[in-house]
């Protein structure tokens, strides 16, 4: 019969190298939602500068030439003959027309970013119908600026939309730059489909779902 000594020893953890690997789950754990958090931030902080760099745009363009970009009936002679003018309704009423999102070249609000491109003051494609000439916010949606009102009781003479934002993104955009009701304020969110008619923004927001988020200047 073997010595007691020599008894094969049972395998398995101790109490202490089990509370060790539950602590370096939890760091790792912790690690990942941390930087999952930055990522979130950073993206809020991207889409939040789209609606703070397009009234820079208007103003700068307004500045140097006296008129409203994409609604700039000297548009030729401000940039160059590869510049583009609106068709309907006339250039020089002072109205950006068109919806925001406008993939029609004749459209003011589709013309907007050519204007300001050529003008020097945004970066981007300056030719019409190019796949990467439309303007796409941080989460790959659309972004951009027309005249109407596009929801119901949104006060302001320009509005910024863009689009594909997540519900949790959503939110905190309004809680950073407006009231944190995103059924009033400057800032509204919901569904736009056009200009007519303009949809009532919601407070129920789910943050899985996209919407389009609007802001009045």
């Amino acid at each position: 019969m073997p010595h007691p000594h020599f008894a094969r020893r049972q395998s398995g953890f101790t109490l202490i190298e089990i509370a060790i690997v539950l602590v370096i789950i939890g760091l790792l754990l912790g690690g990942i939602l941390k930087g999952q958090e930055l990522i979130n931030s950073a993206r809020v902080k991207n889409l939040a500068t789209d609606f703070r760099n397009i009234p820079v745009f208007i103003y700068g363009y307004q500045d140097k030439f006296k008129a409203l970009p994409g609604d700039d009936p000297a548009a030729q002679a401000h940039l160059g003959t590869s510049a583009s003018q609106g068709a309907t309704p006339p250039a020089g009423d002072g109205v950006i027309a068109g919806i925001w999102d406008s993939t029609t070249q004749t459209d003011e609000s589709y013309l907007f970013w050519q204007h300001v491109r050529l003008a020097g003051l945004a970066p981007g494609s300056t030719t019409l119908g190019a796949t990467d000439y439309q303007q796409h916010n941080a989460v790959g949606g659309v972004v951009g600026v027309q005249s109407a009102a596009p929801f119901t009781g949104m006060t302001g003479t320009y509005f910024i939309c863009s689009g594909s934002i997540p519900g949790k993104y959503a939110k905190q955009l309004d809680s950073q730059l407006d009231d944190g009701n995103t059924a009033t304020g400057s800032l509204m969110v919901g569904t736009v489909t056009s200009p007519a008619g303009a949809p009532t923004a919601t407070a129920s927001i789910v943050d899985s779902t996209t919407y389009t988020v609007c802001i009045g200047v």
